[in-house]
């Protein structure tokens, strides 16, 4: 029998409408001996069961697993993976023809809170946001094995960086199952090397994919540039799209080698390619007039609630360069990671850069993140990958 955490009165309500996390004001008592990561019965003031989920100490005190009174094992994680596999199967990812590469597991939005796990080709990259995940990470292992079967050959964990800090509680990168040879993944019939072992998040910015299809769309007999450009990503795509020239822009040095390791994987000896390891800001500064589509996919400017003010400062100003250096008729295709700028902020941003810039600009698209990402409709808060393509007059 699981411990339980009792909730004050009244402040069971969000929770009755399946919400997933329970707060530490809300929180009444809990029994003795409860650790970090346990799974405990979370329950209202008259002791009546509500929902089960991993403790930790903190702001989100518990991340609810489920909202009936189930056990939390192997065959609780086969059902839920089974269920996020079926999803992703049902909108044309998992088992696609042209491509390899998807989210299976999306936190909250899977239902599986702390938990990530992305797909490539029969290697499962895994990571954990939570105490509770990592607890259980050989438990998940299994259930992905149980799961794919012989789809399934390596399992890698990559939680170094994500992991809250808890004394005696910590993460080492590795295999927990098997091992890959081979890093290559395929995406929209375009193939990247994905570094799962040194690369940002899990290797790979799957969260971009239909935007970067979108982009392709657009590239024809343009000069592109891509800001932060990571793995190259949005660099491919836009030569996949016919155009003149592409320009890769990155501060790390490691992401301009990977860059071009993707183009000559896809564009072999292609000279319409060339990277830059440089400052942002920097780079425009010295290019007005050049580009006519530009991408800004900077990493998340605000980490938390406190630094909105100047994350939003930030997006105004990279945005302002972007506007005062493309060319008259150009695209701009710009981006915000940072969960809590809402979509209203972002765009209030950019809408703020393009009159400072005195540009006249339309708005083409608004862009989210996709289906393998989804957005559980009782968790809002799952909602961060926004952007914006407009054209600039």
């Amino acid at each position: 029998m699981y411990r339980t955490v009792y909730l004050k009165r009244g402040k069971d309500e969000s929770l009755r409408r399946f919400h997933p996390w329970v707060f530490s004001g809300a929180i009444a008592r809990i029994d003795e001996g409860i650790g970090e990561g346990d799974v405990v019965r979370v329950v209202d003031s008259k002791g009546e069961f509500i929902a089960v989920g991993h403790y930790q100490e903190g702001t989100i005190t518990v991340r609810v697993l489920a909202f009936d009174d189930v056990e939390i094992d192997s065959d609780f994680y086969c059902w839920r993976i089974s269920a996020a596999l079926e999803m992703r199967r049902s909108i044309g990812l998992a088992g696609s023809e042209s491509g390899n590469t998807y989210r299976l597991v999306h936190g909250e939005g899977d239902m599986l809170p702390g938990l990530i796990v992305d797909i490539y080709d029969h290697t499962a990259v895994m990571q954990s946001h939570s105490i509770g995940m990592h607890l259980s990470r050989q438990t998940i292992v299994d259930a992905l094995r149980r799961v794919f079967g012989d789809n399934l050959t390596a399992v890698y964990y990559k939680s170094e960086g994500t992991l809250p800090f808890v004394e005696d509680i910590s993460a080492t990168d590795g295999y927990l199952y098997g091992s890959a040879g081979d890093n290559v993944a395929t995406e929209n019939g375009l193939q990247f090397h994905i570094d799962w072992l040194r690369g940002q998040k899990t290797g790979f910015f799957i969260d971009q994919r239909e935007n970067r299809l979108l982009l392709q769309r657009y590239s024809a007999g343009k000069n592109v540039l891509n800001m932060f450009c990571y793995t190259g990503g949005f660099s491919v795509y836009a030569l996949k799209g016919g155009a003149a020239m592409v320009h890769s822009v990155d501060s790390s040095a490691k992401a301009i080698e990977l860059t071009r390791k993707n183009v000559e994987l896809n564009f072999p000896g292609d000279v319409r390619h060339e990277a830059f390891c440089d400052d942002a800001f920097r780079f425009l500064d010295g290019c007005k007039d050049k580009y006519d589509l530009i991408i800004l996919d900077p990493p998340a400017f605000a980490k938390h609630r406190g630094a909105l003010h100047n994350a939003l400062k930030g997006y105004t100003r990279l945005n302002v360069k972007a506007f005062e250096r493309i060319r008259k008729g150009g695209i701009l295709f710009t981006f915000s990671c940072s969960q809590v700028v809402s979509m209203t902020h972002f765009r209030n941003a950019v809408f703020t850069a393009a009159a400072q810039a005195r540009r006249q600009v339309r708005i083409l698209h608004f862009l989210h993140q996709p289906a393998d990402h989804p957005i559980n409709i009782y968790h809002p808060e799952g909602e961060y990958l926004k952007g914006l393509v407009l054209y600039v007059e």
